[in-house]
């Protein structure tokens, strides 16, 4: 793969794609929305001037292929084909280059086998899955997950964050066939995927701290999460009323928090791989006031582990010092609906050809599991051979700050395409 050649095209796109996006803040490609809507037909019009040919899925995700090669994954005719791809979508106020960067990714390496005219054996399709992000709708991978007919008619009716509308009136209008989603009709053959590939910025410190360009990831952690869970306790007074007689939601919800954050400490301590997360946390700014004892407290709750024994264990043992704590100050705790995605282990194969790539370009054969959550996962555990390749990236991610080097970029790509001609 010529570097010198596609490194420009690339720092176009993400140049190009960074203003698109841009909020004020940071980037915003709402899923199924005016964002990602925008950034869509951004690299519809960029891969016809590649003379690439661009198709939509019955989920409303892109397709990119060369010329020759114009099938799509529904088509029992098509031969099987390595498949390349992540997600269009940021989260609010985001970086440029979660998602985006594996699609980039795919793209040169189209790009690069139409200019040399080196085609491997197995054609290369790229894939730009709308709606990973869980920032919108309260659900993760929809794009990826309509594909398996993974979406009930619960995840259809959840509304967006901004305006309402539910995620069936939104994948309708960017030209998703809801009907079959919501049928779960199967929109994408695995048996004509021979492999799905997926490079991702790490979303963590661990490359930048052992200074690795790129990594290759051997596994992904599943979740546990409730949007919201509410504890419902008495709100009054804040001078009137004693500490034996108040059912305050705050100190309710902090001493769940407190007691879940000793489990947690007590699990990593016996080498049990967890992280618990509460992002959000508030009362009704309608009626919370600093002389008032909070008579409800919303909260989110999310538990991942790249093993689901961990995740059932935890959830179970969350439940039961919610029952605890309702005892002790007089509340309840009341949930959501509860969502859950299955941790993913990368195929050996596929994972030892990025490994084999990583070598003969000298570049470090290490492994770095994925604590965040990829559409890798969705393809993984639907019995297609995925495999991914991180590429480090500075100051974390979903933020504004996300900094990707060009140079270890490119080189993720390089990996990317060596293992397309072994596949």
């Amino acid at each position: 793969m010529e570097l010198n050649a596609l490194a420009p095209l690339a720092e176009q796109l993400f140049t190009d794609l960074r203003r698109l996006g841009d909020d004020g803040v940071g980037i915003t490609r709402d899923s199924y929305g005016e964002g990602e809507n925008a950034a869509a037909s951004y690299l519809t019009e960029w891969a016809g001037h590649q003379g690439l040919a661009v198709t939509r899925d019955r989920a409303a995700n892109l397709i990119f292929t060369l010329p020759d090669d114009i099938g799509d994954a529904s088509d029992a005719g098509d031969a099987p084909a390595t498949w390349i791809g992540s997600h269009l979508d940021s989260v609010p106020q985001g970086g440029n280059y979660d998602g985006l960067a594996g699609i980039v990714a795919g793209l040169l390496c189209l790009v690069e086998q139409r200019r040399s005219q080196r085609h491997p054996a197995t054609p290369v399709r790229v894939l730009a899955l709308r709606g990973e992000e869980s920032a919108w709708f309260g659900r993760a991978y929809m794009g990826s997950s309509a594909l398996f007919g993974k979406l009930n008619d619960a995840d259809l009716a959840m509304p967006h964050r901004t305006h309402g509308r539910s995620l069936a009136t939104c994948m309708a209008q960017a030209g998703a066939d809801v009907d079959a989603i919501r049928n779960g009709a199967t929109l994408f053959d695995a048996s004509r995927a021979k492999a799905w590939l997926e490079l991702h910025i790490e979303q963590g410190p661990v490359m930048i701290a052992r200074n690795m360009p790129v990594a290759i990831v051997p596994g992904i952690r599943g979740n546990v999460r409730h949007n919201r869970v509410s504890c419902v306790g008495e709100a009054g007074h804040s001078g009137a009323v004693p500490r034996w007689l108040r059912h305050d939601a705050m100190f309710a919800v902090a001493d769940l928090i407190t007691r879940l954050d000793e489990h947690w400490r007590a699990l990593l301590e016996r080498g049990i791989d967890l992280v618990v997360t509460t992002g959000i946390v508030g009362t009704d700014p309608a009626e919370h006031a600093i002389s008032r004892i909070p008579g409800k407290v919303d909260f989110s709750l999310e538990v991942r582990s790249q093993s689901t024994d961990t995740l059932d264990v935890f959830y179970e043992l969350m439940r039961t010092e919610c029952r605890a704590i309702e005892r002790d100050r007089g509340v309840q705790f009341v949930f959501d609906r509860r969502l859950a995605s299955p941790p993913a282990i990368m195929d050996a194969h596929v994972s030892s050809l990025l490994v084999d790539a990583c070598r003969a370009l000298d570049l470090p054969q290490e492994r770095v599991p994925s604590g965040a959550g990829h559409d890798a996962a969705i393809f993984a555990n639907a019995g297609i051979p995925s495999g991914m390749v991180f590429v480090r990236n500075a100051n974390g991610s979903h933020n504004p700050l996300e900094s990707m080097d060009l140079d270890d970029f490119m080189r993720g790509v390089q990996v990317l395409d060596a293992a397309t001609h072994w596949l």
